[in-house]
């Protein structure tokens, strides 16, 4: 039985108690052992992260000891998958470009905040983890991220939707769902999800569905019993915090 674990917390704006619930549901139903922590003291057991196939932050605008990310980041390295949505993934830890960088991107603003009605455009490819799945609107936070290039995009929104100092630029397709990989291991993430009724609309429910599981299968078809580890890669790593 795979094992995944969420953990959830920061800004409560966000719902991320009723996010998960909603996770624990999906991955329940597909035959995961699920433990929820409301903790970032979770992320303190190096050893038993490793044992995982899964890990789900859900955790918006917080501060987490450098020690907590090196163990998540090793992790993931090792084959563990790193899923996760909205602001509680890509704005967890505005602080630590770590996490930043073993996340894929990072928020930078939502313009005409909540309630801005847009389109979320598929990229067909070879992927499955959006064959099937059609174009479809959303009447929520349009996020704005700054975003790692190695990702690999696989939907998009179009900028600008409202008004704002960025509209001269012209139109930009800004990524909405991405995956990349940390390590041998996958991570997965989905802008979608200011609030839980936003998790539960069957398209983003079954994005973060083929993303739970595409990045628990990293470990089985990656992972090794030594893997190589890098343990700082900013210049950040050395620190005792």
């Amino acid at each position: 039985m795979k094992k995944a674990l969420i953990v959830w917390g920061g800004w409560m704006g966000h719902e991320p108690d009723q996010a998960a619930e909603h996770f624990r549901g999906i991955l329940e139903k597909e035959g995961f052992s699920v433990e929820v922590s409301d903790t970032l003291e979770a992320f303190a057991d190096k050893e038993k992260l490793m044992s995982l196939d899964l890990i789900i932050p859900i955790w918006t605008m917080g501060k987490i000891p450098k020690r907590y990310v090196r163990n998540v980041s090793e992790a993931v390295q090792s084959g563990v998958g790193l899923a996760g949505c909205h602001g509680g993934m890509c704005d967890a830890f505005r602080e630590n470009v770590d996490w930043q960088f073993m996340t894929g991107g990072n928020w930078v603003a939502h313009p005409g905040n909540d309630g801005v009605e847009y389109l979320v455009k598929i990229k067909h490819s070879s992927s499955p983890l959006t064959a099937g799945i059609q174009d479809f609107t959303v009447k929520s936070e349009q996020y704005y991220l700054h975003v790692d290039p190695a990702v690999e995009v696989l939907a998009v929104t179009q900028f600008p939707t409202v008004p704002g100092p960025h509209e001269l630029n012209g139109p930009v397709d800004m990524p909405v769902v991405w995956t990349k990989r940390w390590g041998v291991g996958r991570v997965y993430y989905c802008s979608l999800g200011h609030v839980a009724s936003v998790l539960r609309m069957p398209e983003v429910t079954e994005l973060m569905r083929r993303g739970f599981l595409w990045a628990a299968e990293g470990k089985e078809l990656y992972g090794s019993t030594n893997p190589v580890i890098y343990t700082s890669y900013t210049g950040m790593g050395d620190s005792p915090d």
